[in-house]
């Protein structure tokens, strides 16, 4: 579980002060999704910008300068490349002819090696699975929806990819995993992150003074999103089926104890206590669904308050 999220501001209604206290407030909303690393990148100057640190988003300063029109962000938990190396987190920039992006993923890649060894991409002491979907658009001369489609046609895994182009053109790729978007019209800004609990909460601490609606996206599409506003949408076709070099038991077991650990770090942030998660899990909530638990109290309450009831009825 890592989170992404970020803005596309086309009007420039909304002050700079707003949009950096929204982005931090983003960042630290995605920490329950990862806390390992924490970064962003924006356009300045037709230039790509990333900054990004092994530290937790609550701990981290993100600046970027006044009239930035877009920003993605990413916070991490770390799969594959140790976060104590900067160069494994996200996001991560690379080049098309002349054109230069940046692209932060939330998933597992299962097939990179594969398309490192056919495409004979060039060796980087990054780490990171992440990183080849960089690799694989820098084989095309341009970055558009087709090469975008591309790409995402050829990975295996599970995946969402928010790709900043120099021109402040967003794209958003929506494979199997969480992505809620919303658009604030009358203002001209829009909003995404990969659950629709992170942006909810962000948002209850910045007054964007404005109605919002939330942007379809479903598995299998490509939102653009070019600098002044214009939306298009594109398809691309899934992989049938995942492959992985590990033993499906073996992987299983592995994401099961991540996200027992996880669940319980996040826990100890919020101040809930450890047993709450034993008995959610115990009673069969998913880990997602204890994630979004953990971010909103009621949901959280009313879940125990079910247990408690479930429990008497037993001992009846």
């Amino acid at each position: 579980m890592c989170a992404v999220f970020g803005y596309l501001d086309y009007k420039g209604k909304v002050s700079n002060a707003i949009l950096k206290k929204l982005i931090q407030n983003l960042s630290i909303a995605a920490e329950v999704r990862g806390t390992d690393a924490t970064g962003i990148s924006y356009v300045n100057h037709g230039k790509v910008v990333t900054f990004k640190k092994a530290k937790p988003a609550h701990k981290v300063k993100l600046y970027f300068p006044k009239n930035t029109r877009t920003v993605i962000g990413h916070t991490r938990m770390t799969t594959q490349g140790s976060e104590k190396y900067n160069y494994n987190n996200h996001p991560f920039e690379g080049h098309c002819g002349t054109e230069t992006f940046s692209l932060a993923h939330n998933g597992v890649l299962y097939n990179d090696a594969e398309w490192k060894a056919k495409y004979h991409l060039p060796k980087t002491p990054i780490e990171t699975d992440s990183y080849v979907a960089v690799q694989l658009l820098e084989q095309e001369k341009q970055l558009h929806t087709e090469s975008i489609k591309k790409m995402a046609e050829l990975v295996n895994g599970s995946f969402v990819f928010t790709i900043l182009r120099n021109d402040n053109t967003l794209f958003l790729v929506k494979g199997n995993n969480p992505l809620t978007i919303y658009h604030f019209s009358k203002l001209g800004i829009y909003v995404y992150a990969s659950t629709k609990s992170i942006l909810d909460n962000a948002l209850q601490q910045v007054n964007l003074s404005d109605k919002c609606c939330e942007i379809d996206v479903s598995e299998g599409e490509i939102v653009e999103i070019t600098a002044n506003g214009k939306r298009n949408k594109t398809t691309f076709a899934m992989q049938n089926s995942v492959f992985s070099p590990y033993n499906w038991d073996d992987l299983n077991w592995y994401e099961t104890e991540e996200q027992e650990e996880f669940l319980l770090e996040c826990c100890r942030m919020f101040g809930v206590p450890e047993e709450d998660v034993y008995l959610l899990l115990d009673y069969g909530f998913s880990a997602d669904e204890i994630e979004e638990m953990l971010m909103n109290p009621n949901l959280l309450e009313d879940a125990l308050a079910e247990i408690s009831v479930l429990e008497q009825e037993d001992a009846e």
